[in-house]
């Protein structure tokens, strides 16, 4: 069902290698030290909700008898990480390229619809973890680290769909627009709100707040 080229393969692992060290400098600037700690833990968010993406899209794609490619925009990881320095990472990585003769917006809108959902679906079932594994933090460094690797998972798949629903050409966002606005409103809005609470709350507190009710 999911069959990548070997361009697809190289350019997901690119894209994949590039996403995740801009998330680490978005985070940690020019400290090395701490971006070598933090990288690994970046790398499961980034992994988990990037590759999710494509299968999703994939898998859509192809309960329409289509094939979806994903194609990396070299320009746009170089942006990517000139962005993070200033702490935000503007991800124009690539898109899923849909091979059909005539695409309906319809059907181009579902399947961009199921990369950002796939990221939204992550990112809480990060947080459910971070929620299960906070109250374990003190006594074990294992939970502690479980604990910080679904907050991140959570910030970098709240973010990914965020961004990737902004209405530009080579976004989600887009297609789905040019589809429906009410769906890419609803699916904005969900998004671009996780986000917020994480930036603005931050995870830790978010995870706190749930569990005093």
């Amino acid at each position: 069902m999911y069959e990548f080229t070997m361009r697809e393969k190289i350019g997901l692992t690119i894209s994949f290698i590039i996403l995740s060290i801009a998330f680490a400098i978005s985070n940690v600037k020019i400290d090395v030290h701490a971006f070598i700690s933090i990288l690994p833990i970046i790398m499961v968010g980034v992994a988990v909700g990037f590759i999710s993406r494509e299968l999703g899209q994939k898998f859509v794609a192809n309960k329409y008898g289509l094939k979806a490619e994903f194609r990396f925009w070299p320009i746009g990881l170089m942006i990517a990480i000139a962005s993070s320095f200033f702490g935000m990472v503007f991800a124009f990585i690539g898109e899923v390229k849909i091979y059909a003769d005539d695409l309906s917006d319809e059907i181009a809108g579902r399947i961009a619809c199921a990369g950002p959902m796939a990221n939204i679906i992550w990112a809480l079932v990060f947080l459910v973890i971070a929620v299960l594994t906070a109250p374990l933090k003190p006594y074990s460094r294992i939970f502690e680290l479980i604990f910080l690797i679904a907050g991140t998972g959570y910030s970098v798949n709240s973010f990914l769909a965020a961004f990737n629903m902004i209405p530009v050409y080579t976004l989600d966002g887009l297609k789905v627009f040019k589809w429906n606005v009410g769906v890419w409103l609803i699916i904005f809005a969900i998004a671009v709100t996780m986000m917020l609470l994480s930036i603005v709350i931050g995870v830790e507190k978010m995870v706190m707040m749930i569990i005093t009710g």
